[in-house]
């Protein structure tokens, strides 16, 4: 049992793991860290693997989505998070993605913001580490075979789109950081921090409306009817399927379509000016940043923050400062609210700035999740 009291599944040993790995991740280490650190943990603990190396982008989106899989117990990504982002959603677009869905996944970090790796060795009770430390406790929890549940969100865009994330969509100063430090890969996690100075600089404000369904109070899942038009799941249409039918997506029972307005009994933020909007699901949004420490890997529920414009830069960085101890909320900004939700949405008044999902780069338009 887990500190939280829910009951593990145990992998079965001898193990055959998958593992995807991209070579060109943070700082370029993966490999030699996988070789290095990982495999000779592996081995000791009966875990055979098959490294499969990533050679361009989608290129584990693709393997999974084609392979059979049964021949492996686990599928490891040794990446950022970007790379589990791939694997995710190639899973879902199976035709068979509820047994795919039922694979235990396991992450090493070997990125940059390894933000999902970071929470779950929070949940696991383990100190503040990062670097070889955290890859170490990672391994040791693949090592043992412990695996649970996590949630997923549903994210629907306005031109069609669906993804499945396991992490957080961003707008605002977050996602910024996040697309303009990418040129500074090299640097490792120390790309945030210089990525987070350089758009401090040129502070922006963004404008649309946000609203949201606060966690207690949904009504009956037909309040929101089905969206008429066809799913999309990253670009590929799937084919046409009643919601019963065997390989059909799960329906987004809370939703209302994008275009109608959002059900009565929804949130809307008066205000439509915001330095960010960030929706997160774990505790971590990177190794040195606590960002929603109420977080659990299925508590049901998206952690919704958004930043009211008018914040000085001062107070800003106070507030990325406290991040790193979780302590930001302590400090009653009144320009950063923090609402625990089942649903929202994000509509911009023009497609301005970058919008994220689990880090990766959207086109900025109206969303859902």
């Amino acid at each position: 049992l887990s500190p939280s009291g829910d009951s593990y599944g145990v992998l079965p040993r001898p193990c055959h793991a998958l593992v995807l790995l991209n070579p060109q991740s943070g700082s370029g280490r993966a490999l030699d860290d996988f070789q290095a650190v990982v495999q000779p943990m592996l081995t000791e603990a009966d875990i055979a693997t098959t490294v499969f190396v990533t050679e361009r982008p989608h290129h584990a989106h693709e393997k999974v989505r084609d392979e059979d899989l049964s021949q492996w117990d686990t599928l490891v990504v040794m990446s950022g998070d970007g790379l589990l982002f791939e694997v995710v959603n190639g899973l879902m677009e199976r035709p068979d993605w509820r047994e795919a869905m039922k694979k235990p996944l396991c992450i090493l970090p070997g990125g940059s913001g390894n933000a999902l790796a970071a929470s779950i060795n929070y949940y696991a009770g383990h100190d503040h580490v990062a670097k070889k430390k955290l890859l170490t406790n990672c391994a040791f929890i693949l090592c043992k075979g412990l695996h649970t549940q996590m949630d997923l969100v549903s994210l629907s865009t306005a031109s069609g789109k669906r993804f499945f994330s396991f992490l957080g969509f961003g707008w605002g100063f977050i996602s910024d950081v996040d697309i303009d430090s990418e040129k500074y890969r090299w640097l490792g996690s120390a790309r945030f921090t210089l990525g987070t100075l350089q758009c401090l600089a040129k502070l922006r404000v963004y404008q649309g409306r946000l609203s949201y369904l606060p966690v207690g109070t949904e009504q009956g899942s037909s309040a929101a009817a089905r969206d008429p038009q066809g799913v999309v799941t990253n670009g590929h249409i799937p084919q046409p399927e009643g919601p019963g039918a065997p390989g059909s997506l799960p329906p987004d029972s809370l939703l209302a379509p994008l275009g109608q307005p959002v059900p009565p009994h929804w949130t809307v933020v008066p205000e439509e000016e915001f330095v960010l909007v960030y929706a997160i699901y774990q505790s971590h949004l990177g190794t040195n940043l606590l960002m929603a420490p109420a977080a659990r890997l299925h508590d049901g529920c998206i952690h919704l923050f958004y930043m009211k414009a008018g914040i000085s830069r001062v107070s800003l960085l106070k507030l990325f400062l406290a991040m790193s101890r979780g302590t930001h909320l302590d400090l009653n900004c009144p320009h950063l609210c923090y609402v625990p939700v089942r649903a929202f949405r994000l509509e911009p008044r023009v497609p301005a700035g970058i919008m994220t999902v689990d880090g990766e780069a959207l086109a900025c338009e109206p969303v859902q999740g």
